[in-house]
């Protein structure tokens, strides 16, 4: 360290430290993460995917008619369900932990209508929001992969 305050290792002086900016990439909710929020699991429906996320005591689940996807551009519709439709042994897609990434406790940001979060699977991985974009008995979010290491834009899961 002393090296790169004096100039480098001939001893050179340093008159001026130039900064260069860079572009800031995700979402600034995830400035504040790493607060373990439970296991989530993706199984199987007959038609599409149910995504479950353990939010407090209970389970949350959304069905998500084409599946959860790595690409942020694809939006996937989801219909909160007014109970997990599977529990237990029923097939896993993808299943693991996950983590709050906004500044909203949880479940008062999923009760707001945008949460975000950043799964731990072994086919999902990195930020994700679910965004309410309507109300009534089935609710209806948006699914949506953040811009982040673990994003592949263009895969089409």
């Amino acid at each position: 360290m002393e090296d790169f305050l004096a100039g480098g290792p001939a001893g050179a002086a340093v008159d001026r430290l130039e900064v260069e900016p860079v572009r800031v990439e995700g979402h600034e909710q995830f400035a504040i993460r790493g607060v373990a929020a439970g296991r989530f699991a993706v199984r199987p429906l007959e038609r599409g995917y149910e995504l479950q996320l353990e939010v407090g005591d209970g389970l949350r689940a959304w069905a998500v008619p084409k599946g959860p996807s790595m690409d942020p551009a694809a939006k996937r519709m989801a219909i909160e369900l007014p109970a997990p439709a599977l529990v237990g042994d029923a097939p896993c897609w993808d299943e693991g932990d996950y983590e709050q990434g906004g500044r909203v406790p949880w479940p008062e940001a999923l009760d707001r209508g945008h949460a975000v979060f950043v799964l731990r699977g072994s086919r999902l991985r990195g930020g994700f929001a679910l965004q309410r974009t309507g109300g009534g008995e089935k609710a209806r979010w948006l699914l949506i992969k953040r811009r982040d290491e673990e994003a592949r834009p263009g895969s089409d899961g």
